[in-house]
């Protein structure tokens, strides 16, 4: 016998639709809960609700080979033949992460091809993946935030087998796995949840409905969020979750649904025997989020941070646009490397208020994801233009050094290791012709606004515009990519071996500034850059021993007083 159930609290009559058009009536469980065991069921099934013959597909469907639309596939997880049982997992502090997109990470765009790729971030010595949503959304590639089946991942990247192999491949290279997983809204199209019970709320939020959290029948719903995370951390064996805009997650009760996530995945944490981590990502600048629970806040491993980003990128590029306008001084970068957040009970010129709250000074900085690129900051730009179209490779390797020498957790963007030419734009593939034309004309008047001609605002439905999106491996063949490459690897490993350098404590940090040059400590570990297109001369606060690490040749120490080239960083032992 086969057993299935579905939630619909507001159905009158549901019935069990089998390969054949087979139809099997259900009936009435507990709160809400329809079941029906049938024998013999194939593999493939869908649900109709009251009276309407409409087949829809399991909102906790664990598979969708034919597509979002079509009906679910039941899926043995217990069938899959593991190979990490000596996995004993990857801790978030200390580890560097590398953001990638499954599909447009290599040609082929699968998990599959992505295993082919592993031991290039071995070599580059980072610890951690995260794979942007993978979930199924509608079409064939989009960025991963339109996905709505939250237990079923996208079949063409592989489907579920196909992620099962990729996380068994990372983790036999001692790489760990996080997902960035949307529980914030469902995609456009496809999103059948809602149809079944009462998932969504009557707020919204910038990308459509929100989902119910705290009003009637919110209980089932936030088990049909917890299930899913523990399906990932559990039976994909992943190693973490980037919890995506958990701004967008409104919730009035008195034990928040971040709250409950942290408490139950400590306990799945226990129960495997390995860490897993949980990654928010918040404009919010709270505290609470990362503070541990029985210090009062949520409990959450980590969080991005955007003040960093900012601090760094205006201050490389000059751009003063939106929301960097508080940003691109050295008293900026030195507010966040010294305590994190920059807004921090400040006031933001762009949101026109105060914003933010200090973090404790206890507060350790690998709870902070540092960046200096990610999938938002680039794509989110007109044309998806990288940091390294407008810099030059010398202050791309100071960039580098700020970023892997802060005390945070540092992440990379795919690519930004080599200095990748290729841009990271806004592409989807909606089937629906109303739909793509919303998201084109919304995406030309969003810039047209901030002053870009629509021409030049790649059309997010063209195929060319995912294509030109794939990283070119060739690059690598090229000396200037090469030379990028290798120095981010020797980097890395410099990192790795100063305790210094991945210190996560914050306020043993201490920071000097002057005329475009800064000077960090860290322990008895210098950090000194010069932004300015001169040499100069910086006086060290102690007597330099030797330079471990300079993005250019020709930086000399004299004692305490260090000599950079233009556009210049180094690292010096004290």
């Amino acid at each position: 016998m086969t057993e299935f159930s579905v939630w619909a609290p507001d159905a009158i009559r549901v019935r069990l639709r089998l390969a054949g058009d087979t139809d099997h009536e259900m009936h009435t469980a507990a709160d809400g809960w329809w079941q029906v065991d049938v024998p013999d069921a194939g593999p493939d099934y869908s649900f109709l609700l009251n009276d309407d013959e409409t087949p829809l597909p399991d909102p906790r469907s664990p598979w969708q080979p034919a597509g979002v639309h079509g009906p679910s596939r039941r899926y043995d997880h217990a069938a899959y033949a593991w190979s990490d049982s000596a996995w004993t997992g990857r801790q978030l502090p200390g580890s560097i992460l590398y953001e990638l997109h499954i599909g447009t990470f290599t040609p082929d765009g699968t998990f599959d091809a992505a295993i082919d790729r592993l031991d290039h971030l071995v070599s580059l010595g980072v610890d951690l993946i995260e794979l942007l949503p993978i979930n199924a959304f509608n079409g064939e590639h989009n960025w991963g935030y339109d996905g709505v089946c939250w237990y079923a991942p996208h079949e063409p990247y592989g489907g579920p087998d196909g992620l099962k192999r990729f996380v068994d491949a990372a983790h036999a290279r001692g790489l760990g796995v996080i997902l960035d997983v949307v529980y914030n809204h469902f995609g456009p199209s496809g999103a059948y949840a809602p149809q079944f019970g009462p998932y969504l709320a009557e707020q919204s939020n910038s990308w459509g409905r929100s989902v119910n959290l705290d009003g009637p029948h919110s209980d089932e719903v936030r088990r049909y969020i917890i299930d899913s995370v523990l399906m990932w951390l559990r039976d994909y064996h992943v190693d973490g979750l980037r919890l995506d805009a958990v701004h967008a997650l409104p919730d009035t009760r008195a034990i928040p649904l971040l709250e409950e996530l942290a408490i139950e995945v400590e306990s799945l944490s226990t129960h495997l025997g390995r860490p897993l981590s949980l990654i928010a990502e918040s404009d919010l600048n709270d505290p609470r989020l990362i503070t541990p629970r029985e210090a009062g806040g949520f409990g959450l491993h980590a969080q991005w941070n955007d003040d960093a980003h900012h601090a760094l990128h205006t201050l490389l590029t000059g751009e003063r646009q939106g929301y960097y306008g508080d940003f691109g001084s050295l008293e900026t970068l030195s507010d966040v490397l010294t305590g994190g957040f920059f807004h921090a009970g400040t006031w933001s010129s762009f949101r026109n208020r105060h914003h933010g709250r200090p973090l404790d000074s206890r507060v350790p900085g690998h709870r902070l994801v540092a960046y200096l690129q990610n999938h938002d900051q680039i794509g989110n730009r007109a044309t998806g233009d990288r940091i390294s179209a407008s810099l030059s490779p010398s202050l791309l390797r100071v960039g580098a050094v700020l970023l892997l020498t802060a005390p945070f957790t540092p992440m990379l963007f795919m690519g930004e290791e080599w200095a990748a030419s290729t841009p990271w734009q806004f592409f989807t593939s909606h089937p629906e012709p109303e739909l793509a034309t919303a998201v084109r004309n919304g995406r030309r008047r969003e810039f047209a606004s901030h002053g870009w001609p629509e021409g030049d605002v790649p059309d997010p439905q063209d195929p060319e515009t995912f294509v030109r999106s794939r990283l070119d491996w060739a690059e690598l063949d090229k000396p200037e990519h090469a030379s990028m490459l290798s120095f981010y690897q020797r980097l890395i490993a410099l990192r790795r071996s100063t305790s210094d350098l991945s210190d996560p404590r914050m306020h043993e940090v201490s920071v000097q500034h002057g005329d475009q040059f800064l000077v960090m400590r860290r322990g008895d570990t210098l950090v000194v850059a010069n932004f300015a297109g001169r040499g100069q001369g910086v006086s060290l606060p102690g007597v330099a021993r030797r330079v471990l690490l300079a993005t250019e040749e020709g930086v000399t120490v004299m004692r305490d007083r260090i000599q950079l080239p233009a556009e210049t960083a180094a690292i010096v032992a004290l």
